[in-house]
């Protein structure tokens, strides 16, 4: 019987070992979902290259990790689905942190957040601090943002929404004339249509507003190892002067969380 408990005691402690082994896994290469394009967060350069805000800091966090990455694009629509699919191990993409997200993913802490606004050509006009004057109205917004959400709760009932997989799109259909107006992440309409190439064609209406809880790094809910070292080298990366430094490439205000 002393034989038995020994074998036994033997076999948990190497199912422990086992176990603490695959939390403390060591990543070396790391695959990145990110959505693009979504100026000026990530976007291709005219020869192709894949930049912006995120890129360079998700290629910093990368360098000081000690990390091989790799960027995988992918659509909006398909970003989570695709996480959980194992196409990538995290999506660095301009996610917002929702309670409906948390109970699918595991969200590192926020690392920026920015205000959403309502863009439309020039000449409209609205008073968007009354939810009531909004009738009968083209709105645009990008499929399954925080903005969707928004927009849906509030105006569905007497709006005509349409959903876009990606901001191009959507712009696209607001300068067609197919829409009245959009609601965006303010620096992508800010970088987008309030730009000298567009001629005054297009202006913010109303004041920007927060939505959601900051934007954070979404991972698999069992990769918790993977969760804890972005926040370290995120949170370095935030008090040394570097987020500064990257943000100053593509903001002329602070987005840092």
């Amino acid at each position: 019987m002393k034989k038995l408990a020994t074998v036994i005691a033997a076999s948990v402690a190497t199912s422990l070992l086992l176990s603490s082994a695959v939390v403390a896994k060591e990543w070396t290469d790391v695959r990145l979902g990110v959505d693009s394009p979504y100026k000026p967060f990530e976007y291709k350069t005219p020869d192709g290259e894949l930049t912006g805000f995120e890129i360079d800091l998700g290629n910093e966090v990368c360098k000081r990790a000690n990390w091989n990455c790799t960027w995988v694009v992918q659509s909006w629509d398909g970003i989570i689905p695709g996480l959980l699919s194992r196409k990538y191990d995290a999506i660095f993409s301009s996610m917002s942190i929702t309670e409906e997200r948390k109970k699918k993913v595991l969200f590192s802490e926020p690392y920026y957040n920015t205000p959403s606004g309502w863009f439309a050509a020039a000449d409209f006009k609205l008073d968007v601090t009354d939810k009531a004057a909004f009738k009968k109205l083209r709105i645009g917004v990008q499929r399954g943002t925080v903005q969707d959400t928004y927009v849906t709760d509030h105006f569905a009932s007497k709006n005509k929404i349409k959903r876009y997989n990606t901001s191009g799109d959507l712009l696209l259909d607001l300068e067609g004339g197919r829409l009245d107006m959009v609601l965006l992440d303010f620096p992508v309409g800010d970088t987008t249509l309030l730009i000298p190439e567009k001629k005054g064609a297009y202006a913010a209406v109303g004041d920007t507003f927060q939505l959601g809880n900051g934007m954070g790094v979404a991972l698999r809910k069992r990769d918790k190892s993977l969760a804890q070292t972005f926040n370290k080298v995120l949170a370095e990366i935030k008090t040394d002067g570097t987020y500064e430094t990257i943000q100053a490439k593509y903001f002329s205000y602070s987005i840092k969380m």
